[in-house]
């Protein structure tokens, strides 16, 4: 199976109340942890590369572990860049191959984000490709995104029949109460998504695709793994996965997920270094990172997004 675009995709998950994760990656571990999950859960995909991702493994090499997945699933699979700041990298990642992109304008003024989110949507329509774009900015830190807590800002639903209908873009990133990476509350806080201001966008763009980032959980497992094995992690809480199944069985379709893959990778490799602290071959103690990396991408698909056996 080739590399897919999201179109039929997005379609089928609006129709069927469950949403596809969108899964971070960054080397070969990470792609073959969430490929085989996928498989065997019968589960569609998204891989996606932000851009420290890019800059880390480069575009090339994440092009062809991508492919290698498509190669060795039955499932379908979309190539998607997370959070491109301007045109020109939107541009380069359609010309290398990527069957989604997403332009990130979010910060700047209505108009200006209009603007540039159209120019990329018809750049990418014309190349077979499809555009995210985002309305609200959330908080929290990851890789290039980094937007103060002062500085977030929920979507305004008055908007997006307008971004939509301007931009010709094919799904919407919102921000309802979600946050870029592992930090996101403190213990004892009740984190709330405004499923209310989602609501209110699906009444506006029925049918239209809907996206949340920011949408890992912190698993907690994972943080005292770590912190029992030499790490110094700050205590954080991350989204109650019942409200992202929620906000799953209407209209988000795409969910993304990195920080928990992080979290996983690195407790993997803390114990296998607890318990051999002689080894120095990167395939014993990567491969009990990708093991765990593997364990959360099954969990999210059964559990919060709901999207096994749909492929």
């Amino acid at each position: 199976m080739a590399l897919v675009t999201s179109t039929e995709m997005f379609k089928k998950a609006y129709d069927g109340g469950y949403a596809v994760g969108a899964f971070n990656v960054n080397n070969m571990e990470i792609v073959q942890a969430i490929a085989e999950a996928a498989n065997e859960l019968k589960s569609p995909v998204i891989l996606q590369a932000s851009a420290g991702a890019r800059k880390y493994a480069s575009q090339a090499y994440l092009m062809k572990l991508v492919e290698a997945a498509v190669a060795t699933t039955d499932v379908p699979i979309v190539m998607h860049l997370d959070h491109g700041a301007d045109f020109d990298i939107c541009k380069d990642c359609v010309d290398g191959g990527f069957t989604s992109v997403m332009i990130d304008c979010s910060s700047k003024p209505f108009e200006e984000n209009v603007a540039e989110s159209k120019k990329v949507a018809d750049y990418a329509h014309d190349h077979g490709a499809v555009v995210e774009a985002e309305l609200g900015t959330l908080s929290g830190v990851e890789d290039d995104v980094n937007v103060a807590d002062d500085k977030a800002m929920y979507t305004d639903p008055d908007q997006v029949e307008e971004f939509v209908k301007r931009t010709g873009v094919d799904s919407l990133a919102i921000a309802i109460g979600t946050s870029h990476g592992a930090y996101k509350f403190k213990p004892g806080t009740n984190p709330k998504l405004r499923l209310d201001i989602l609501e209110e966008v699906a009444k506006r763009l029925p049918g239209f695709p809907i996206v949340l980032h920011g949408s890992s959980s912190v698993p907690q497992e994972y943080v005292k793994i770590i912190n029992e094995h030499g790490g110094a992690l700050k205590d954080a809480i991350g989204i109650p996965e019942d409200q992202l199944r929620e906000a799953a069985r209407g209209a988000v379709c795409k969910i993304n997920i990195d920080s928990d893959l992080r979290l996983g990778m690195t407790a993997g490799i803390r114990e296998h270094f607890e318990a051999h602290p002689d080894h120095f071959d990167p395939r014993q103690y990567i491969g009990d990172g990708r093991k765990y990396v593997k364990e959360i991408v099954r969990h999210k698909i059964i559990d919060v997004l709901g999207s096994d056996n749909k492929a």
